[in-house]
């Protein structure tokens, strides 16, 4: 029986949890000392933390995050599973703690121009959310929602994230008044997709994974189990051996990668994998043709 923690497993955690702190610690630094101050807001959660604090500003973004998100996460338990909710839990704590540290920072925002803050400030929180995706992280927030309306309805996972956005972007009138501000918050909206994307390979990336191993099988159960998704067994057979077995096929969004690679590792470390981006996937869980 193999055990549960190894020294490898422990290092590979907390070398990912390293890389998920830096990456949230940017990306509350990007919101504190350059949108915050601008009164420049976002999508997400944060974003709609920073319009109760625009509205009100005894109540700082840490709190309204730390609240919003464990609202979502509560109801996200049984409908996504612990694994995840106990991830975004933790991702979830780190953003708060990173907006409580660094916005009594910044009173004011570290450069005058508010569009050169809202390029920076979302370019800077677009690199920190990618660098923690890339190792397992996510900030929750907004995405939960649109997963959970996933599990029961087929929806666009772009188009809907993009909606919501809007709609949290626009709701920002309401407080500011600003036309400009609006203007520019929806610069931030732009400029941190177009920071994140180039990061991540594409906001809606998605990747096909061709796995040859002799554990597929139990590959494609902690795919069941752990990441909630399905995968394809295909009937191959080798040109030099002409052996039958069986080539697991998996789809999985970009977000879903780097878990989907280390259950493949910790499983097999010799199995072959062959990776491909794909231009589109439609179908349940992911997006839905549009005619």
């Amino acid at each position: 029986m193999k055990p549960i923690f190894t020294f490898q497993s422990v290092l590979q955690t907390l070398k990912n949890y390293f890389f998920i702190t830096l990456g949230l610690a940017v990306f509350t630094f990007g919101w504190s000392a350059f949108l915050l101050p601008s009164e420049l807001t976002g999508g997400g959660v944060s974003g709609i933390a920073s319009l109760i604090y625009f509205a009100d500003h005894r109540i700082p973004v840490a709190l309204s995050t730390f609240v919003i998100n464990g609202i979502f996460i509560a109801v996200a338990w049984k409908i996504l599973g612990s694994r995840f909710c106990i991830t975004t839990g933790i991702c979830t704590a780190i953003v708060s703690a990173g907006f409580a540290v660094f916005q009594p920072m910044f009173a004011h925002p570290l450069v005058n121009d508010t569009f050169m803050c809202a390029i920076i400030g979302s370019g800077l929180a677009g690199f920190g959310v990618a660098l923690a995706l890339n190792y397992g992280g996510n900030t929750g927030g907004t995405d939960i929602i649109v997963m959970i309306i996933g599990k029961f309805r087929r929806v666009a996972y772009g188009k809907v994230t993009m909606y919501i956005n809007i709609f949290i972007i626009a709701s920002s009138y309401l407080i500011t008044h600003s036309v400009e501000k609006l203007v520019y918050s929806f610069v931030v909206m732009i400029a941190y997709t177009i920071a994140s994307d180039t990061f991540l390979d594409g906001h809606r990336q998605t990747y096909q994974f061709m796995i040859f191993s002799s554990k597929n099988a139990e590959i494609a159960e902690r795919i069941n189990t752990e990441m909630k998704r399905g995968g394809t067994f295909l009937k191959g057979t080798g040109t030099y051996s002409h052996q039958e077995s069986d080539v697991l096929l998996v789809l999985v969004h970009r977000r879903d990668k780097q878990q989907l690679m280390r259950i493949i590792t910790q499983t097999d470390k010799t199995a072959f994998v062959s990776i491909a981006k794909t231009n589109a996937v439609f179908g349940k869980n992911f997006d839905q043709i549009q005619l």
